[in-house]
């Protein structure tokens, strides 16, 4: 999957130092990435690469390995070979563990962008030198890293597979269903809840699969496997979804990648090279 870096290990372990000139500079405009992408390798700049880079501007994210990796909350004009990205040409870039890091440093930085002020009083919030914090020297607010957890659900029926089209979204693939834990919610009880109002189905018999931090949404998808609980008839939740039906697995299509948590799980369905049954613990 997407995280998945092996054999680079991701250190995302909150300190302060100045940039080298051989660390990385994840430079953005609104969600747009500097990075080139000469014959599908991905790279982004280096501190040494710009004369003009102020080392202020420039705030530790995380490293890879020992490569460390920058926000530099500036402007950076496009020259020697590279451009400004879109997300999504991070998603299936190679090398994987540089796009792995441009997508995570993207979910750091919209949350630093968001939090400029204080919520509670208005007043510029600062960066906190002992852990990655902002806080507000006026009333005292704390803000950390803003995480949303999700659930992925697999609904099966004996040999077939529930896959959904989403509503009013660009991605018109098959998916899951999927949907954001509420406040005062277990995960488990997120799973019941979003297939019901997504599709009318009751499920029984959950199994956790895995997890996976998907920063494009800024959320922590958290995958299950559930058996259908009684009539297997859906009603459409029209303003969510598109489209919601039944696959027997030979129907089900292939999939090109399993970048994502809702890839991985159909294509282990649709191989039938797993029992469910030994997939986790019933809830």
């Amino acid at each position: 999957m997407f995280q998945d870096i092996i054999p680079h290990e991701f250190h995302n372990e909150f300190t302060e130092q100045p940039p080298s000139a051989g660390d990385y500079l994840l430079c953005f405009q609104e969600e747009r990435l500097l990075a080139t992408l000469g014959e599908g390798c991905l790279s982004f700049p280096r501190f040494g690469e710009f004369s003009e880079i102020s080392v202020e501007n420039c705030r530790y994210l995380f490293s890879v390995d020992d490569c460390h990796f920058y926000w530099y909350d500036a402007a950076l004009v496009e020259k020697e070979g590279y451009e400004y990205l879109g997300p999504q040409a991070l998603r299936n870039a190679s090398p994987g563990w540089q796009a792995f890091a441009g997508a995570v440093g993207l979910h750091l930085v919209r949350w630093y962008r968001r939090r400029r002020f204080c919520g509670q009083c208005g007043k510029k919030m600062e960066h906190h030198h002992l852990e990655r914090a902002l806080f507000c020297p006026a009333c005292g607010n704390v803000e950390y890293p803003s995480i949303a957890p999700s659930v992925i659900v697999a609904v099966t029926h004996g040999d077939r597979l529930l896959l959904t089209k989403y509503a009013g979204r660009p991605y018109r693939r098959y998916a899951l269903v999927a949907g954001y834990s509420e406040i005062g919610e277990t995960v488990e009880a997120t799973v019941h809840r979003e297939v019901m109002e997504e599709v009318g189905l009751r499920v029984k018999n959950l199994r956790y699969y895995k997890s996976q931090p998907w920063p494009f949404s800024e959320t922590l998808l958290m995958g299950f496997f559930a058996e259908l609980d009684g009539s297997d008839e859906i009603v459409l939740e029209e303003k969510e979804l598109a489209e919601a039906r039944w696959f027997p697995r030979k129907e089900i299509p292939p999939l090109d990648n399993t970048v994502s948590l809702t890839n991985e799980m159909i294509e282990l369905f649709r191989r039938g090279g797993a029992s469910l049954s030994a997939i986790g613990k019933k809830d």
